[in-house]
């Protein structure tokens, strides 16, 4: 990409995202009494507050902590979601993959004992190979039997879904507890904490390791490049003698070892524990951050890190303010569209061209 094109790439998405936050601030005007008080708390909510009354204080902190944990889930969603999407393979299976991950890494956890860190480094094995093994399969069923892979994932979901409840009922739960929830896991497999008053963890820094090797992968390596040929143009990549079975079960199996880390960091670095309905669709959610970032890896960065921070603030509103739930999600829904219209800033450019090129005809005619 060219620096203009680069240039005006920043420019559209930069007005795209004005617009989307001003058609945001109508809805909420028609429906909040106190509009701005309101949409303050979105734009607003999740920084945190420097304080200098009783000397240096940070205020809200735990905010910007909420911030900064649904980002680190949403970009290594994002970045298993971009993989497949970088071959031109639609899967939807990061929801099963996850909660599989954070199942493995329970059975660790609750089952094996070790010290620290070695337990933790084997719960993080646990979920990057149950993961790898599970988006291996709708890799295998799509590569060697052309299997279509939004079925299959789609009803792998469904089956990852009845093993995480099953386990959890029957096995992990806790008989003491109120509810379906195991115990709480031993200190020796918990994420160590990175900032004092949250629950920011070091699945933060292993995000941004994944970030540069995904990228690296992607970019500098001969699977990067048969990934980048196969979503291309399959046929032209068997022509050049690319096996594309293969990049196909590898590029789904590899993504499912993001995911399942992605699982740990629920398990290991929020809840601390398993707990029925284990943020049930955030899955999907890696689809948008894939989209936002055009699957670019470097990308997926910083649009985890935006959604990550719309989510965010639209709980914080919901909360602090008259706006409902549905209307929060309607204003999310439509700053997430109009990002993500591609075609929608180059048909007005095209437009303006054409009307142009019609009034210079007009006057030298």
């Amino acid at each position: 990409m060219t620096r203009q094109n680069a240039l005006i790439e920043a420019i559209r998405i930069v007005a795209v995202v004005v617009i989307a936050l001003t058609i945001g601030f109508v809805i909420t005007a028609i429906v909040s009494k106190e509009p701005v008080q309101a949409y303050t708390a979105l734009l607003t909510g999740p920084l945190p507050r420097i304080s200098f009354e009783n000397g240096f204080e940070i205020k809200n902190i735990n905010r910007f902590g909420n911030w900064m944990e649904e980002s680190t889930t949403l970009i290594l969603l994002g970045l298993a979601v971009s993989l497949v999407f970088k071959a031109r393979q639609f899967s939807l299976g990061a929801e099963g993959q996850m909660l599989l991950g954070a199942l493995a890494t329970t059975v660790v956890a609750l089952h094996i004992s070790a010290p620290f860190p070695l337990h933790l480094i084997l719960a993080l094995l646990a979920a990057m190979v149950v993961g790898f093994l599970w988006g291996l399969i709708p890799g295998m069923l799509k590569a060697y039997l052309s299997v279509d892979e939004i079925v299959s994932t789609l009803m792998l979901n469904v089956i990852a879904l009845q093993i995480f409840d099953l386990l959890l009922f029957n096995w992990l739960r806790d008989p003491t507890a109120g509810f379906i929830v195991t115990p709480l896991f031993p200190q020796s497999v918990l994420l160590p904490q990175m900032i004092p008053g949250t629950r920011v963890s070091l699945m933060s820094v292993l995000m941004l390791v994944a970030v540069v090797v995904v990228w690296f992968v992607m970019a500098r390596t001969p699977f990067g490049f048969e990934l980048k040929m196969l979503g291309a143009n399959r046929k032209f990549a068997e022509y050049g003698g690319i096996n594309t079975k293969r990049v196909i079960a590898l590029s789904m199996a590899v993504s499912g070892i993001l995911a399942g880390l992605a699982g740990a960091h629920l398990s290991l670095g929020l809840l601390k524990r398993l707990t029925i309905n284990l943020s049930p669709g955030l899955g999907f959610e890696g689809i948008v951050v894939a989209l936002l970032a055009r699957n670019d890896p470097r990308l997926v960065l910083a649009a985890g890190l935006f959604y990550g921070y719309l989510r965010t603030g639209a709980q914080i509103m919901e909360r602090s303010s008259d706006v409902t739930r549905e209307v929060v999600l309607i204003i999310q829904a439509i700053i997430i569209l109009l990002i993500t219209a591609e075609q929608l800033f180059p048909r007005f450019q095209q437009w303006w061209r054409a009307r142009r090129s019609s009034e210079v005809a007009i006057e030298r005619g």
